[in-house]
């Protein structure tokens, strides 16, 4: 924190862009203070009744709740009610609600404790796990959890109602049923010192337009309601107090923002040509079905990397093929033609065992464990299952099949007779399907798909470079472990090489190869990328405008050169600088 003028600077994460200067409205912590004690054998019928009292209630206010998502604001609404069905089904499931039940008769907890105890349990367990979309889930475990709790103990939550206009919520956490409550005509945007981008939080937010700062320390000390206070949800900053310079400096920020969206806004049916006119293609990473609205909204010509693992968190049973197709069915429909990537399972087996009918096993190191394709290999049935319901749906519009962390040609092999064998099967029953069958592709994400491209592209049809997870295996980096996260460097020269390799390798073969890792969205990383040789990128839809916006400006031979004197260098700090210095050439 920096003091300036009396002002106080917060540096957070920034997980929804935009701008709001307004006045602070300190919220309530979300903690849940509760007492812990031992209840007598004799009340333990009358305790399971809270708790089932309690449950019931839940279930009322989820669903009033998911009856009211339909009025909230557009795709927040569409989030929101996936949000509730997903909690819903926490408060129907019968590990977690039994889990709760069994604390109170054998441990003879307290309802309530015994609540904390559980959601605690689980809500660790999702958050030591290698993917940051299922260590969201801690979060979810948790609300559901509070939600009971809330009503054991009577206590009412936050409803932000009655907020003068441009209100700026300050609080320890929000979560995003809370988020979804927000009017945008009365609060402008909010700060917390907990919660990062890839909660559901965070994607509330941006359904809604609303500027958001998560992970800020300190945040709420000495902080008082009615302060004036700019959130800059584009730079992870919280200003407390402003000096008048910079409100000034702020005010006119806001102009060029407005302006920019409108440029940008202009460029959804544009094509992504060069200057010396070749063309890129931009597509759209899809987390869940009512993305794909603002995907195309934002102009992708298509869904590039489609995670089917939304289908399978948060219920006790694997879902079943016709919920699988009609979830993939709506995507496609929802994209009007355009092409859509489906990644097949990409998962880990800690999720999944009870609904496989396995027996859970202590991974030493999840990341390298039984999971994506590995673990459908060895449940066929699970493998069989998908593949027919994405069949089924290729009749609804043109697709792909992506298979997450291959490494060998006889994986794929593997996958594509299943996917013969599951056609020929659809076939026998009249069912329509995409004919020829769609292209089968694969991620390369490991350092040995890299290495081995060759002759991988001689068995795939296409592939997809996934740069978050191939930095992560290549310098044995868990960004999520704060003590080595700062080594995380997708410019470190091993990184690019192997990008480099598949890269030559899908153009040697005549195949699609695309870019679908974060650093597909971040315009600085653009000019090496297409350098490298990269003609097609899928990213968060939202990045799609500002890339497209970049990409008509440069100029291939030019990238082609700098990246191929990048790609002389050994020292990941010296390739940051040469990039670093051809944006701000191009930028000045």
């Amino acid at each position: 924190m920096a003091h300036k003028s009396g002002e106080r600077i917060f540096e957070g994460l920034a997980v929804s862009p935009g701008v709001v200067i307004g006045s602070a409205y300190v919220s309530e912590s979300s903690d849940i203070q509760i007492l812990e004690y031992r209840v007598p054998t004799a009340k333990i019928s009358a305790e399971l009744k809270r708790l089932s009292d309690a449950v019931q209630k839940a279930q009322n206010q989820v669903l009033k709740l998911h009856g009211q998502s339909k009025d909230f604001h557009g795709a927040a609404g569409e989030e929101l009610g996936y949000l509730l069905d997903a909690h819903m089904q926490m408060l129907k499931s019968s590990s977690l609600i039994g889990g709760i039940e069994a604390r109170i008769q054998t441990g003879q907890k307290n309802a309530e404790a015994a609540v904390m105890a559980e959601v605690g349990q689980i809500a660790r367990k999702f958050s030591s796990m290698e993917d940051p979309y299922l260590r969201t889930k801690s979060q979810e475990v948790r609300e559901v959890g509070h939600r009971i709790v809330r009503n054991l103990t009577k206590t009412k939550a936050d409803s932000y109602s009655g907020l003068t206009p441009n209100s700026v919520i300050l609080s320890e956490e929000i979560t995003p049923a809370d988020t979804a409550m927000m009017d945008p005509s009365h609060i402008g945007g909010f700060a917390t010192v907990l919660g990062g981008p890839e909660g559901h939080t965070a994607i509330m937010a941006r359904s809604l337009g609303l500027p958001a700062v998560l992970g800020v320390p300190g945040l709420l000390k000495g902080v008082e309601n009615g302060e004036v206070i700019i959130i800059d949800g584009t730079n992870g900053r919280v200003i407390i107090n402003p000096s008048p310079a910079r409100i000034k400096d702020y005010k006119l920020r806001l102009k060029d923002i407005e302006r920019e969206a409108k440029v940008l806004a202009g460029l959804r049916d544009v094509a992504a040509l060069t200057v010396d006119e070749e063309r890129v293609g931009l597509q759209a990473n899809v987390e869940l079905p009512r993305e794909t609205g603002q995907a195309v909204a934002n102009g992708a010509e298509g869904v590039g990397l489609l995670r089917t693992e939304f289908l399978f968190m948060n219920r006790d049973e694997l879902p079943t093929e016709q919920e699988q197709y009609e979830a993939l069915a709506e995507i496609i429909d929802g994209m009007a033609g355009r092409p859509v990537t489906i990644r097949t399972l990409d998962a880990g087996g800690e999720k999944l065992v009870s609904a496989l009918g396995t027996h859970p096993t202590e991974s030493q190191n999840p990341a390298l464990g039984l999971r994506a394709i590995r673990l459908s290999l060895k449940h066929h049935d699970l493998l069989k299952t998908q593949l027919r319901a994405i069949l089924r749906a290729s009749a609804h519009g043109p697709l792909r099949i992506l298979l997450p962390m291959v490494t060998t040609p006889s994986e794929v092999r593997e996958v594509r007779k299943a996917l013969t064998e599951v056609a020929e099967g659809l076939k026998k029953q009249n069912i329509r399907i995409a004919d020829p069958l769609p292209p089968l592709g694969i991620m390369i994400e490991v350092p040995g798909a890299a290495l081995a491209a060759d002759g991988l592209a001689k068995v795939a049809d296409f592939f997809a470079i996934g740069t978050n997870d191939l930095t992560m295996y290549t310098l044995a980096i868990d960004r999520a472990e704060e003590q080595v996260a700062y080594l995380y460097n997708p410019l470190h020269p091993a990184v690019l090489k192997l990008i480099s390799f598949a890269v030559d390798a899908a153009r040697r073969a005549h195949i699609p190869v695309s870019v679908c890792g974060e650093v597909a969205g971040d315009v600085d990383y653009l000019p090496l990328l297409l350098g490298l040789g990269v003609r097609d990128l899928s990213m968060s839809s939202n990045a799609l405008p500002r890339v497209k916006n970049r990409i008509l400006k440069l100029n291939m031979e030019d990238v082609t050169r700098r990246a191929e004197a990048i790609m002389t260098q050994h020292d990941p700090g010296r390739i940051s600088i040469m990039l670093q210095d051809y944006n701000e050439r191009y930028n000045s």
